[in-house]
């Protein structure tokens, strides 16, 4: 990289006591943040959306190759085709391809082969992984680190759209290749999660599971 292509560092420091509250109010909200299967119909701001995506794509990636494309999926007669292309997936999930452990660890979540949410919520936010980008003049790049990077700008895209006021869900049917399909993706493109986003139905409830503690998850040496 030349000299001429770097710009300076927009870093804010901030004073140590500010540090520390910003870092516990972040945790206090994130750890409300609960996967949600009960959705209302409700509308959600577009711009909500929009400003979600754009904080995900914010996201480091290998190389600066930024790796991902989403879909953003509201037309009802889409989202019942997923729907009916994850619940056939699912079906196969349950019956046949989860083995009894998966099973027995699934069973306090509640979770089967029924995905009403998919149709019920007002947005589908599907994302793609890409192994591939393409220059100005059309040739072909390989990208780097795509499911680190992919991976993170999920992360990014599920704290922005909770400290926005919006549940969510990821939902991973496996294998995913039909939404290649139903949104017309190219085939080089690997789908990687559905985020289902929306309010949650009123009333709606969740499991009671517990988060493990800092020290059994961290070590400092």
């Amino acid at each position: 990289m030349h000299e001429s292509d770097r710009e300076p560092l927009a870093f804010e420091e901030k004073p140590r006591e500010e540090m520390i509250g910003r870092s516990e109010r972040f945790y206090r909200t994130m750890r409300r943040r609960r996967t949600v299967r009960d959705f209302s119909d409700r509308a959600v701001p577009r711009e909500v959306i929009d400003n979600a995506l754009r904080a995900a794509g914010t996201a480091p990636s290998g190389a600066n190759m930024q790796p991902w494309h989403f879909v953003v999926v509201s037309d009802p007669g889409i989202k019942r085709e997923i729907r009916i292309a994850a619940e056939a997936e699912e079906r196969e999930f349950y019956g046949r391809r989860a083995s009894a452990e998966w099973l027995r660890a699934l069973e306090p979540l509640g979770t089967d082969e029924n995905k009403p949410f998919l149709e019920t919520a007002p947005y589908l936010i599907v994302v793609f992984l890409q192994k591939f980008s393409r220059n100005q003049a059309g040739e072909r790049l390989k990208n780097y680190y795509t499911s680190e990077s992919v991976g993170i700008a999920c992360g990014m895209l599920l704290a922005a759209l909770h400290l926005a006021g919006v549940a969510t869900l990821t939902h991973t049917p496996s294998p995913m290749r039909f939404l290649n399909r139903i949104l017309d993706r190219p085939g080089d493109e690997r789908p990687f999660m559905i985020v289902v986003a929306g309010y949650p139905e009123a009333g709606a409830s969740v499991p009671a599971i517990t988060k493990k503690p800092l020290r059994e998850i961290t070590s400092y040496r």
